[in-house]
């Protein structure tokens, strides 16, 4: 007798507060402070989750965009802006960008969106 499984897809990190708690004591591990420490607003990806999924920020703001997973890799990417995505993030790698203007930006992580849903926005207020 042959057994077939279907695979099925990952699903959405099932409580995102745990998994930025999470996020936020391995920053502190990684870089001997935390992210709210930084001259940035900082967003983690981490488990799938980006940490904090939506912040709000000023005109001419930085946010960046860190990868704190062990070993998988993110982007960053705001489709909806018909912006490119971002090169893969590998662990410890990062992206910046500054925003000039106000409005709500949505992005999402290239490889993971569907599976995951991985999204966040970016409130940038006058």
């Amino acid at each position: 007798m042959v057994c077939l499984a279907a695979a099925t897809p990952a699903v959405a990190a099932s409580d995102p507060a745990k998994i930025c708690a999470e996020a936020i004591t391995r920053y502190g591990e990684l870089y001997g402070k935390a992210p709210s420490e930084e001259p940035v607003t900082v967003v983690m990806m981490y488990k799938y989750v980006f940490c904090p999924s939506s912040v709000t920020v000023k005109v001419g703001t930085t946010v960046r965009f860190i990868n704190i997973d062990k070993r998988t890799s993110h982007s960053v990417w705001f489709r909806e802006e018909g912006k490119p995505e971002s090169d893969r993030l590998f662990p410890d790698e990062k992206v910046e960008m500054t925003f000039d203007h106000p409005g709500t930006y949505p992005y999402l992580c290239g490889p993971h969106w569907e599976t995951h849903d991985m999204l966040g926005n970016i409130v940038v207020e006058p």
